[in-house]
């Protein structure tokens, strides 16, 4: 499986607006989480996962979240290729990263959140989580 993007959209009348994704299913999701990034530090990155899979929607604000398919997990080649998808609370959808994937998550402005699901139970996270510097593969470089 490779990363990509599950399109919803977006409905407004006059009671307000419901963001949607449709085609997402709920099916694997063990657990979930919003991340909100410190203005300081706009960058939470790298974080490898060998077993779990994420799925990132945007709640407020936006954010780039970029990714590398991990090559040798105890010494990745620190030349692969960074892939980035950019998104914002006004376009609904959520970007599935598989496992064997790292990411990096880097929020575009103030307050920005981002609600991220798992399909990895808790308990097995140690086996799974797998921590690089935030300077291992150079974003913008």
């Amino acid at each position: 499986m490779i990363p990509n993007t599950i399109q919803g959209g977006n409905f407004s009348d006059h009671r307000g607006t419901i963001s949607y994704v449709n085609d997402f299913t709920f099916k694997d999701i063990e657990r979930f989480y919003i991340i909100s990034n410190s203005d300081e530090n706009p960058i939470r990155a790298w974080q490898g996962h060998k077993l779990d899979a994420k799925n990132f929607y945007c709640l407020s604000g936006s954010f780039n979240i970029h990714f590398v398919k991990v090559d040798n997990w105890e010494n990745p080649s620190r030349d692969l290729k960074i892939e980035t998808i950019t998104v914002s609370e006004t376009d609904s959808k959520i970007v599935h990263i598989p496992a064997g994937y790292a990411n990096a998550i880097e929020s575009l402005e103030t307050n920005s959140k981002l609600i991220s699901f798992s399909t990895l139970p808790l308990t097995k996270v140690s086996e799974d989580d797998v921590r690089y510097p935030s300077d291992y593969w150079l974003l913008n470089g």
